[in-house]
């Protein structure tokens, strides 16, 4: 089966600089297209860490990537696993991570899985279905108020509130297409996106703890890099573009003093070197081609 071209591909080869004989992580390996391009610019000996919550999507990168054979480890755990993973094959520093943040296109594209308002399905949105809690359990079991917090703290929405209300004077809501119909019962299709949106975005991040993952997993990579190797991560928007910009400016730093403090008692040192302090962004015939790519954003760092 022949993967999808993933969201700034170009971009990530040339960030990580794949060696002949390298040793590299891919924290989200969704359908392998990354991690095809990093085997191949590594060829004939660099070798890849696949890591993926998603079995499905292991299943498909396992069929692209197996020209690659024993040069591809592919495992079905979280990013956040990473060390112990690496540790498990006998690597103690890595020359390159990427992480490809965010629901993929394949699971978008699966209506089973719940995760788009687009075509009708069950309300899962789990990357993990052996996970605990769906779509459905936060929505049909929290109480107002914490349904509120969650719609305004992941989905950024200015009306949580009156959207947790709506929600729970309409229970139980097991379905995609009940959930996105009530919305646009309630506030009708004025804005230029669904009204549905941030309300989808907030429960999948909800589910699935993305943002605490994402703080967790970055001083893990940059841990697990060595000197000169290189972590390049893709956001899709603000709370984890955010997460990502502080950590790397904070850790590019070798002072984190308050800035108004005459002498500095941290003695922080900088552990990585920002190679982009603008993130990059896909080209207007990758936009043309693939709408994901509009919101992609692309931060690149070294370790020093």
């Amino acid at each position: 089966m022949e993967a999808h071209i993933p969201v700034l591909y170009d971009e990530i080869i040339t960030a990580l600089q794949p060696d002949a004989s390298g040793q590299y992580v891919d924290g989200t390996l969704g359908a392998g297209g990354h991690a095809a391009g990093i085997l191949q610019a590594s060829a004939p000996a660099g070798e890849l860490l696949g890591l993926d919550l998603d079995p499905q999507a292991l299943e498909i990168a396992r069929q692209h990537l197996a020209p690659f054979g024993g040069r591809a480890h592919l495992v079905q755990a979280s990013y956040t696993q990473m060390t112990t993973q690496a540790q498990a094959l006998g690597w103690s520093k890595v020359d390159g991570i990427v992480l490809d943040l965010g629901v993929s296109s394949m699971q978008i594209d699966t209506p089973a899985r719940g995760f788009s308002f687009l075509e009708d399905g069950p309300l899962d949105m789990r990357f993990d279905p052996q996970s605990e809690r769906s779509a459905a359990d936060l929505v049909n079991t929290l109480e107002e108020n914490e349904l509120a917090d969650i719609l305004f703290r992941y989905g950024e929405e200015r009306q949580s509130r009156k959207v947790a209300r709506l929600i729970t004077q309409n229970r139980p809501l097991t379905s995609t297409h009940q959930l996105a119909g009530l919305f646009l019962k309630t506030f009708g299709h004025r804005e230029r996106i669904h009204p549905a949106t941030r309300t989808f975005q907030a429960l999948r991040i909800a589910v699935n703890g993305e943002l605490d993952s994402i703080e967790q997993v970055l001083p893990l990579a940059a841990a697990l890099l060595r000197r000169g190797g290189r972590l390049a991560v893709i956001s899709f928007h603000s709370l984890e573009d955010r997460l990502v910009k502080e950590y790397f400016r904070r850790e590019s730093r070798d002072c984190i003093c308050p800035p108004r403090q005459p002498i500095c008692t941290c003695r922080h040192q900088a552990s990585l070197r920002e190679l982009n302090r603008k993130p990059l962004e896909a080209s207007e015939s990758e936009t043309h081609t693939n709408s994901r790519a509009r919101s992609a954003k692309l931060r690149v760092v070294e370790k020093l």
